[in-house]
């Protein structure tokens, strides 16, 4: 299978705090993986220099061919041409409150990649079906349910068609039910050509759904695997501290 994301030896300090200390990881078309780890170990920092979001200090970052090197900013052109590689859903949406949820889907392939707004609608259309939310197309933002703005939100991220999609703690305000409905579209959207990286601290959606699971420790992969293996028979000590916080949640 083809990669889709490599990264490199990821590196980012914050005054004398080092946040990422030499992040490896390597993610291949379809695969839907589990980014883990107790709070303030790095997950959201890997996504967000992954998307541009953050800037970093040392290591490589290829998104499908677009390289990310440290330093400042990239340029507007290669922040453009990532745009058409990957897509990120936040943990609180961040909808556009004042755009309906059909214009906020279409904002970006009408604003961005100048598609003509019949044909963007069209799209937008098409996702929201997918998404079990065509009904709420003309909804804003504060009219709808927890789960009704993340799968907009998810319409949004995937209208620009990018291969890779980042979603940040996508099961954290859901209760059950709603998190198996959110697992099966996710699977569906890899069944279609799609990869996933997610973080979540729910060990139960990552073993129901993810193919893979990464655990990430103070800035660091600690350890990566099948993920019914991994969360069963956990070999390190911050795994298993996960294991015990999640517990403990329950």
């Amino acid at each position: 299978m083809s990669g889709v994301l490599a990264i490199a030896n990821l590196r980012l300090r914050r005054g004398e705090r080092e946040i990422l200390r030499g992040v490896n990881a390597d993610v291949r078309a379809g695969e839907l993986v589990a980014l883990m780890g107790l709070s303030g170990g790095g997950k959201t920092t890997v996504l967000r220099c992954v998307a541009a979001l953050e800037t970093f200090d040392d290591g490589v970052i290829d998104v499908g061919g677009v390289v990310l090197h440290p330093g400042p900013a990239p340029s507007r052109n290669t922040i453009r041409e990532l745009r058409t590689r990957v897509g990120m859903v936040f943990q609180l949406h961040y909808l556009f409150e004042h755009l309906s949820a059909m214009g906020n889907v279409t904002l970006a392939p009408m604003q961005v990649a100048h598609v003509p707004r019949a044909d963007a609608e069209r799209r937008a259309t098409e996702l929201l079906e997918a998404l079990g939310v065509a009904h709420r197309r003309n909804a804003l933002p504060r009219e709808l349910s927890g789960g009704e703005a993340q799968r907009v939100a998810i319409a949004r991220a995937m209208a620009m068609e990018p291969p890779l999609l980042l979603m940040d703690e996508p099961t954290a305000s859901l209760d059950p039910a709603r998190r198996g409905e959110l697992g099966e579209t996710l699977l569906q959207l890899t069944t279609a050509g799609r990869t996933l990286v997610v973080t979540t601290h729910d060990d139960d959606f990552a073993r129901d759904f993810a193919t893979r699971v990464i655990i990430l420790a103070e800035g660091e992969v600690v350890e990566e695997g099948n993920p019914r293996e991994v969360l069963t028979n956990p070999q390190h000590a911050a795994t298993k501290r996960l294991l015990q916080s999640a517990r403990s949640e329950k």
